[in-house]
């Protein structure tokens, strides 16, 4: 896997893969061309978690309707400002089974979110799941 970036100008960078998608990078506070880099490993971190808990519970033959993961972290205060803390929040939708729900969560952090299982050297992470549609009967 290969990937650089290019400086645009400013604050601004290019980041591009070797599947030739890119996405900008924006360095100023305020991010009003893009994402910070730090912004972008939370939003891998969130898509990395999302397919493998769709694609589990697809396995499952569970009927998701609807999957956001929201990540909130904490940076150390000094640099290198890297991540102390991250919260994922799971908030899942459909006639869904608690069991399969969690049994998905727990693979992904476990064995299959390789972004995840990096970001554990340097950062406690946690995990919740709200059920949008009201606790599952089982």
């Amino acid at each position: 896997m290969i990937a650089h970036s290019e400086w645009k100008g400013g604050k601004i960078f290019e980041g591009i893969s070797e599947s030739e998608h890119s996405v900008f990078f924006d360095a100023d506070p305020s991010h009003g061309q893009g994402p910070s880099p730090m912004e972008t490993v939370l939003m891998a971190l969130c898509g990395c978690t999302s397919v493998d808990v769709v694609s589990i519970l697809e396995k499952k033959r569970q009927p998701l309707e609807g999957l956001r993961v929201t990540a909130t972290a904490t940076q150390a205060g000094t640099a290198p400002q890297v991540f102390t803390h991250i919260k994922l929040t799971y908030a899942v939708s459909g006639r869904l089974s608690r069991k399969a729900v969690e049994d998905a969560v727990a693979l992904s952090k476990n064995k299959y979110c390789s972004v995840g299982q990096m970001l554990e050297k340097a950062a406690a992470v946690e995990h919740e799941i709200v059920f949008e549609d009201g606790e599952p009967e089982a």
